[in-house]
């Protein structure tokens, strides 16, 4: 069973929240952070580069150094204040008419490095200590990491509860998306929560896989290196914001190729037509950026496709895959053997740099828009993974492949820092 614990958080005075937080640190790259950034916001701290002109290595010692001088500077200055003493937050996002209500909780280290805290992708060491040395150097959380977990009614009645009062945070950030946060300040009620999670088998990440590593390695450093270790150290623990399965929705994760394998349309077209039933979705309409409305998947094992100005369905044929193995069952793994690898030679999505991926979030205007530029050959939208297929996964100890969820809305930053 999980382990949680609250936590006196440190956060931005009400009146500043919307000028401090800042959307996480790997949705965007330094450029749009610079450009994003005003004097106050958290991109400061979590993406320190942006203060040098022109824009130093994220990874140098110097941005490193700046960010641990633009934290301290943001605590001086009252931007950032610690709550006088330990408790839960109530965080819900609002997108298209959709919110989902998540607690902001101290996550347990050795629930990470036991397996209670469970994965379904695989990290980079390179990444890993990245994100490590931030977390070194601030002795802090400053972004929280996602976490999905199983249902319990009585936790979704008291966060309904909390919830129906007025919020600390209240706002529609620039993508409009809403946030909405409150303290738990009593408590006996921060008790009860404590000891309701005690029941609750598992956390599974569902975004910020690599934050999570990060903050339980910093956490077992910091118990190897101290001989008077007790376990009730702050170090124990990072900052996670939990939230029931059943509020969340994964979109679909879209991938575009630069080249088709030295084929043309035609030739790939036809190659494709073994293992799909392939069915030109133009109506008739000549093929063009604005005569061709995209194809949006039906359902398991539907794809679409953007090629040559034209969208198509392909649908693959009964026998291609294997319903019975979590991985194989997977759209990702369906167009990745059939397509990439035995169509177009990419045998490694992680490294090929003739493969890219785009989220949902922007649409499938944004694989057509990639493809009439020139710069993408072709483009493959899939049928989004449920919530229900990455538990299975994560429960029976297996691996997706890479890029296969993506969670909207992101985390905001900002609005909850731990310190230990």
């Amino acid at each position: 069973m999980v382990k949680i614990k609250p936590f006196a958080a440190l956060r931005p005075p009400k009146e500043l929240v919307t000028q401090i937080a800042a959307r996480p640190y790997d949705v965007l790259n330094s450029a749009e952070a610079k450009a994003e950034a005003g004097e106050k916001s958290l991109l400061h701290i979590t993406k320190p580069e942006i203060d040098f002109d022109p824009i130093l290595d994220e990874h140098s010692q110097q941005a490193y150094d700046k960010a641990v001088e633009n934290f301290r500077k943001w605590k001086q200055n009252g931007w950032l204040v610690s709550d006088p003493r330990e408790m839960y937050y109530v965080y819900a996002q609002t997108m298209e008419g959709r919110t989902q209500y998540g607690l902001v909780v101290c996550a347990n280290v050795e629930d990470y490095l036991s397996g209670k805290i469970k994965k379904h992708e695989l990290t980079r060491k390179d990444k890993e200590e990245d994100r490590m040395i931030h977390v070194r150097i601030q002795s802090a959380n400053i972004e929280p990491v996602f976490f999905a977990y199983p249902d319990v009614k009585e936790i979704n009645d008291i966060v309904s509860r909390i919830a129906s009062g007025p919020a600390e945070y209240d706002f529609t950030a620039a993508d409009g998306f809403g946030h909405h946060f409150w303290p738990v300040t009593d408590p006996d009620v921060c008790r009860h929560i404590t000891d309701i999670f005690a029941s609750v088998p598992a956390f599974y990440v569902a975004d910020g896989h690599h934050r999570t590593a990060a903050a339980a390695l910093v956490g077992a450093e910091r118990k190897a290196a101290n001989p008077h270790h007790t376990g009730e150290e702050e170090y124990n623990w990072f900052m996670a914001v939990v939230f029931p399965e059943s509020h969340l929705k994964i979109i679909d994760y879209n991938r575009v190729v630069k080249d088709l394998n030295g084929m043309s349309p035609e030739a790939f077209l036809g190659a494709l037509s073994k293992d799909f039933m392939v069915e030109c979705c133009c109506d008739g309409k000549p093929a063009g950026s604005d005569s061709c409305t995209p194809y949006v998947p039906s359902g398991l094992h539907n794809f679409s496709m953007y090629l040559n100005g034209c969208w198509y369905s392909l649908t693959a044929r009964p026998g291609t895959y294997d319903n019975n193995d979590p991985i194989g069952v997977l759209d990702v793994t369906v167009l990745s053997n059939l397509v990439f690898d035995k169509l177009l030679d990419i045998k490694d999505l992680r490294t090929s740099k003739r493969i890219d991926f785009v989220g949902g979030i922007r649409g499938l205007n944004e694989l057509r828009r990639r493809v009439d530029s020139g710069e993408m050959a072709a483009a493959f939208a899939l049928y989004p993974v449920t919530m229900q297929q990455l538990i299975h996964i994560a429960d029976t100890g297996n691996i997706m492949p890479p890029k296969t969820t993506w969670f909207e809305p992101k985390l905001r930053s900002g609005l909850a820092i731990h310190t230990f």
